[in-house]
């Protein structure tokens, strides 16, 4: 039988050994690496599991009379940056999650799947196997991207930034900028172009002088 999954991709997991008798048991642990691109473990941007970045799966596989019980614990390691201040942050993740891969036709005694309705919207929430394989990518992301802080911060008091300059207030918090009231800012604007104006005036009346004292020692 074929298959689109690729036994070779470490989070692709094999259930042969395992068998249909239901109540089996088997416990796997394996060291992945994180992916990346569309398949990577966050939020871009944001925070996330850097790629090729560890990720350390414990599994517990349990064989069911509808398919395959996976429960499970991931560890690894998500790098972000701060909302606040904009320094790195680092998490460490340790998160749990459990899913059903349903058998793709019948269970052990041989009855249709489809063959009541309820057993069809109870189906709809479980993933197939494919020839006994799953792959708990999509499991394993989605576990990690919900454990995730949407708006990391460094510290749970991060002053964060400077508004006006762009300072970090946690390295100096005495930080401060003299409030001005915006309607005697508005006033000091047009005394100083007064000043100007003035300052023009009377050079300009200077010039004017110079020129007549000028004109009258050449007439002498």
């Amino acid at each position: 039988m074929s298959t689109r999954l690729d036994h070779r991709n470490p989070l692709v997991f094999d259930t042969h050994e395992l068998g249909r008798r239901p109540g089996a048991l088997q416990r796997l642990s394996r060291s992945v690496e994180a992916p990346g691109g569309n398949a990577a473990f966050g939020v871009e941007g944001v925070i996330g599991v850097p790629e090729g970045s560890p990720v350390e799966i414990d599994l517990r596989l349990e064989s069911v009379m509808e398919g395959v019980l996976v429960t499970g614990t991931a560890r690894a390691s998500a790098e972000g940056e701060c909302v606040r201040c904009l320094e790195p942050v680092e998490l460490e993740l340790d998160v749990d999650f459990q899913e059903m891969f349903s058998y793709p036709d019948s269970d052990d005694r041989g009855r249709s799947r489809a063959a009541a309705d309820d057993e069809a919207e109870d189906d709809e929430d479980m993933i197939p196997l494919e020839d006994g394989m799953f792959d708990l990518e999509p499991v394993l992301r989605d576990a990690v991207v919900l454990a995730l802080p949407m708006q990391p911060v460094c510290r749970e008091d991060c002053a964060g930034l400077c508004s006006e300059c762009g300072t970090n207030l946690n390295e100096n918090p005495d930080h401060h900028h003299e409030a001005v009231d915006i309607r005697w800012a508005a006033l000091q604007g047009l005394a100083g172009s007064l000043g100007t104006d003035e300052k023009d005036n009377m050079s300009g009346k200077a010039s004017d002088g110079d020129v007549r004292s000028a004109a009258e020692k050449q007439e002498k």
